[in-house]
């Protein structure tokens, strides 16, 4: 049998380990926020010159795109004549940004010291998700009832297009491979594109969960991250078989995920106004570690790895301003 002040000492030892992973548990800290006055309705995408130290934020509702400089913290200008823009890509090595606009499916092409138009493409309908292959230097764009344009980003023209069976959300694309991965939540799966191809190859299920919208890579360990809203949760799928991995209960109405691979953390923002970090204990295993309080709507952001950085749009509502939170990850 333990004596009493053996038993006391294993407690406090308990109580401090707890404590320390209490603190461990707090892996976001607010480094900045930046003020978005006059700038209306929701929030959509973003993205990033990390050289420059610039965001770029499509401000959907404002009808507008708010560029940041992040070494002053101050909006620095304001692309307009927009029409709902939803997603953006930045070229560094061409100096250019791509904006996806829901209304009439226009892609415009900004030169990105300027902010003057270069071109545009029309899509018809709904352009939505862009992302850059940067090997390839090829852009693609999620459009319409189904579809996704492949554009060459150096003359901003249209080479192709890959055929879906409804609206696609986010998608993501392999570095060392040659898939594409793509959330298409009215049809209730995720399509697995094949680029050389220029097709669909496979649909994977996310086991009775729905509304399956944002998403992001774990390309090393062969594991794919799905938000689903219906209900909420965090679906792993094994990019190998297609297998349901995990299924972990997350906060209400997420829009972005992102994986962190220094620290093997997972980042789901959530526009029941939280943030979820999810720890990968191993390929396998999953577990929420910390939700950190946002504000209701605070559903789109980026991880940016070069700047160890974690932005969240946070949008007008009532007596809180749109603005842009930094948070720095430790």
């Amino acid at each position: 049998m333990f004596s009493s002040k053996a038993v006391c000492s294993v407690a406090l030892l308990c109580c401090c380990a707890a404590g320390t992973r209490n603190v461990q548990s707090a892996p976001l800290k607010l480094k900045q926020t930046i003020p978005l006055p006059g700038v209306e309705g929701r929030i959509d995408h973003f993205a990033s010159d990390p050289s420059g130290q610039r965001l770029f934020v499509c401000a959907l509702g404002n009808n507008t795109v708010e560029v940041l400089d992040l070494q002053k913290g101050e909006r620095v200008h304001t692309i307009t004549g927009l029409g709902a823009p939803q997603g953006i890509a930045y070229v560094p090595e061409l100096n250019r940004i791509f904006v996806a606009n829901g209304k009439g499916g226009i892609c415009k092409v900004y030169d990105g010291k300027s902010f003057q138009q270069i071109s545009e493409l029309n899509f018809k309908d709904d352009a939505d998700n862009i992302r850059y292959d940067q090997t390839k230097k090829k852009i693609y764009v999620g459009f319409g009832s189904g579809g996704i344009a492949i554009v060459n980003a150096a003359d901003g023209k249209q080479i192709g297009s890959i055929k879906l069976s409804a609206h696609p959300e986010a998608f993501e694309l392999e570095k060392n491979g040659r898939r594409i991965f793509v959330n298409v939540p009215n049809s209730r799966h995720v399509a697995v594109i094949d680029r050389d191809k220029g097709e669909v190859i496979a649909t994977w299920q996310t086991d009775l969960a729905f509304g399956n919208f944002p998403m992001a890579l774990d390309e090393a360990n062969h594991r794919l991250f799905v938000g689903c809203r219906l209900p909420s949760k965090l679906i792993v799928l094994n990019t190998d078989s297609g297998n349901v991995i995990a299924k972990i209960e997350i906060s209400g109405d997420p829009d972005e995920i992102f994986y962190d691979s220094k620290y093997h953390r997972i980042y789901t923002l959530c526009g029941a106004g939280k943030i979820n970090i999810l720890d990968q204990i191993d390929p396998n295993t999953y577990a929420v570690s910390t939700k950190i309080d946002t504000k209701d709507g605070a559903r789109t952001g980026l991880f940016v790895p070069e700047r160890q950085a974690l932005f969240v749009a946070i949008p007008h509502r009532g007596s809180q301003d749109a603005e842009i939170r930094e948070y720095k990850i430790e």
